[in-house]
């Protein structure tokens, strides 16, 4: 008997999810809480407030709201050790106080200090040096171009965005392969009702919100997909049973390529199989969401929306994220049931951010985007007072459709011929 049917004959004693012979997961519930569920309640009553979404930057807005508006001075310069660094220095009169914020490679740093520090009025490397004692410049250029705030509030900002996208799997009883996952193509009337909680379901051609990388002008993608917006945040979902099916192609790479390039992935599942946390193969997918309804013990499907278990599994070093699942991990109520699933969905990516893989991703496309805001400062202040040539932009504009960094390392990565579409999966 090989695998996959001693995996299926002992299916109804599995939870939603195993781990891979390999390790490198975790799963919450742990398998060893796991137990045979058979709700006799709701799920703990969870007000919606406590479903707090993560900040991807806490700190990405400290110049647009304390120095953009008021009158300030931004200054560069190259340290020998550090690299780039980008200053900027406002007076807060009424709190005769000195706020600063640092830009280096690795970070930003932001601190207040009162002015009665002070004997005299420090110099911006000696409040550089406050910030970091790495710092070793002995002079920074003023920064004298008129359009700097909006470089600046670019460069700060370049990790925030209101838009995600997330992959929906459909696992079926007894599927246990990528292959016979994302060869599925008929909408059981259960799955689309869990496509409903998710959010709308939109035709692509002529679609104005944020589309995800789908196309929305000539079909190529498919001809629908679910969307919806939360909490001012637009979400994309990259449904398997949406995108395009192509007969012969028993790897599916039409969908495997949108789902494949995706960070975090919902896996519905229909009938009792387990799914297995390394069976889609993809350096980009880290985290799943694995859902499946449940029957009560009087036999009903629960209330508003159906009762609906919840298992999550994620790479070892992705940081654990809330909001915490309940224990039982089940939800009667749709309406609660939708608010913790999308805030677990977003709060799942940026936590992701942080496993190694994107962090060493966002580190180098920090450090090359600060180098390009710096010398363009440079450059064009330069310009503004008459001492050289006019300057060549080196601040490329956001994508179309926002998407973060690892969109943008994505387009440099095929650019550049590093990857092809097969092997960024």
């Amino acid at each position: 008997m090989n695998s996959a049917s001693r995996l299926l004959k002992i299916g109804d004693s599995l939870p939603l999810i195993l781990p891979p012979k390999s390790g490198g997961y975790w799963i919450d519930p742990p398998l060893d809480r796991h137990v045979e569920t058979s709700p006799t309640s709701s799920s703990p009553s969870f007000g919606l407030e406590t479903y707090d979404i993560m900040e991807r930057d806490s700190e990405a807005k400290i110049y647009q709201e304390f120095f953009r508006h008021r009158y300030h001075h931004s200054f560069t310069a190259v340290d020998p050790s550090l690299g780039p660094l980008v200053l900027s220095v406002c007076l807060e009169e009424e709190e005769n106080r000195l706020r600063v914020i640092l830009r280096m490679n690795e970070c930003s740093l932001h601190a207040t200090f009162s002015v009665f520090l002070f004997q005299n009025f420090p110099t911006a490397v000696e409040l550089a040096k406050m910030l970091s004692g790495s710092v070793s410049v002995s002079s920074f250029e003023v920064v004298s171009y008129l359009k700097a705030p909006e470089l600046i509030t670019a460069f700060d900002e370049h990790r925030v965005s209101q838009n995600f996208k997330f992959g929906v799997l459909y696992q079926k009883e007894g599927q246990l392969t990528e292959e016979d996952i994302l060869s599925n193509s008929e909408e059981s009337e259960e799955f689309k009702h869990f496509l409903s909680i998710l959010g709308q379901t939109v035709k692509l051609r002529g679609f104005t919100g944020f589309r995800g990388g789908l196309d929305v002008s000539h079909g190529q993608t498919g001809s629908e997909a679910v969307f919806t917006s939360f909490h001012g945040r637009e979400i994309m979902f990259h449904v398997s049973t949406k995108l395009p099916f192509t007969d012969g192609d028993t790897q599916q790479l039409q969908r495997k390529r949108h789902i494949g390039n995706d960070i975090v992935a919902v896996v519905y599942q229909e009938g009792r199989t387990p799914f297995l946390c390394d069976v889609i193969s993809s350096h980009f997918l880290h985290c799943f969401i694995a859902v499946r309804r449940v029957k009560r013990e009087n036999g009903s499907d629960g209330g508003d929306g159906g009762a609906f278990q919840v298992s999550i599994t994620a790479r070892e070093d992705v940081p654990p994220f809330g909001p915490p699942l309940p224990n039982p991990p089940i939800f009667t109520e749709g309406s609660v049931f939708r608010e913790f699933l999308l805030t677990k969905l977003i709060n799942a990516e940026i936590s992701c951010y942080r496993a190694e893989r994107f962090s060493k991703l966002e580190l180098r496309t920090r450090s090359s985007l600060l180098e390009a805001l710096r010398s363009e400062l440079s450059s064009r202040s330069q310009y503004m007072m008459g001492n050289s040539a006019p300057p060549t932009s080196t601040v490329a504009p956001p994508p179309e459709g926002g998407g973060g960094f690892i969109e943008n390392f994505k387009d440099s990565e095929s650019e550049a011929g590093h990857c092809s579409p097969q092997e960024d999966m």
